[in-house]
């Protein structure tokens, strides 16, 4: 399982929008309610409950950065994805606490 800090997602974010690789696919579990406080820009929402329902809407191999509050949820989420078959999955670790934390400290918390 690969995973990621919350500063390597901000650079990797940052790269993209200055011309370099495209921006991974941000791929966030936690409920609606979450979301709405705060998410990543371009995050798409898919809760935890809905994932093995839906992952069809996703693009096996696309380079895809799974999301929650804490990085529990999101861990989870990215094992079953790569058990079925996904390429390219990161758990972005501690999850949307560790990215208010490190990355962006004016973004809200919960």
């Amino acid at each position: 399982m690969k995973q990621m800090t919350a500063v390597q997602l901000k650079e990797r974010l940052d790269q993209a929008r200055a011309g370099g690789r495209p921006a991974p696919v941000l791929l966030d579990v936690r409920e609606p309610w979450e979301f709405d406080v705060v998410h990543l820009p371009g995050a798409r929402l898919m809760p935890m409950r809905s994932v093995p329902a839906r992952c069809f809407e996703l693009n096996r191999d696309a380079e895809t950065v799974v999301v929650c509050h804490h990085g529990a949820r999101s861990y989870q989420v990215a094992m079953f994805l790569e058990h079925q078959g996904f390429g390219d999955v990161i758990n972005l670790y501690g999850g949307m606490a560790a990215w208010a934390r490190d990355a962006d400290p004016a973004a809200p918390t919960y």
